[in-house]
């Protein structure tokens, strides 16, 4: 690969990058890359096309591995094969950039605490506190 740093940066995210594997197990792993991100994705074809869209599946397994977008451009989905794919940009926003466990942690602690004292002044209106 010519990316110097294979892994996602410090924070978090992989939008900007670029991915161009140089064999099978690294292409492979930019292609689990790019599954797990919540954004559009480029493929750069050996063929000269591009497609960009969201990867949804992948087949890694059987007579021929390929990846699966729903492209930004048409609906329906597009099939491309993994002998096909010549690079990997990370091109969409992250829609997941910033949202952590923690984040998560503190919404629902709100949450709790609206449920709490709604409750509490349920039951203050009808006199048990």
């Amino acid at each position: 690969m010519t990316d110097a740093k294979y892994h996602a940066p410090e924070t978090g995210s992989l939008e900007g990058r670029v991915f161009r594997p140089a064999s099978p197990t690294e292409l492979q792993e930019a292609v689990e890359l790019a599954f797990d991100y919540r954004g559009d994705i480029t493929v750069d074809l050996k063929s000269g096309g591009q497609v960009t869209g969201y990867l949804f599946n992948r087949t890694a397994t059987g007579g021929q591995p390929a990846i699966e977008l729903f492209p930004s451009t048409s609906s329906g989905t597009v099939t491309i094969p993994y002998s096909e794919v010549m690079s990997i940009a990370f091109t969409g926003e992250d829609t997941a950039t910033g949202k952590s466990w923690e984040a998560w942690i503190a919404k629902k602690e709100s949450e709790r605490r609206k449920d709490i004292d709604r409750a509490a002044a349920e039951a203050q209106s009808r006199g048990h506190l």
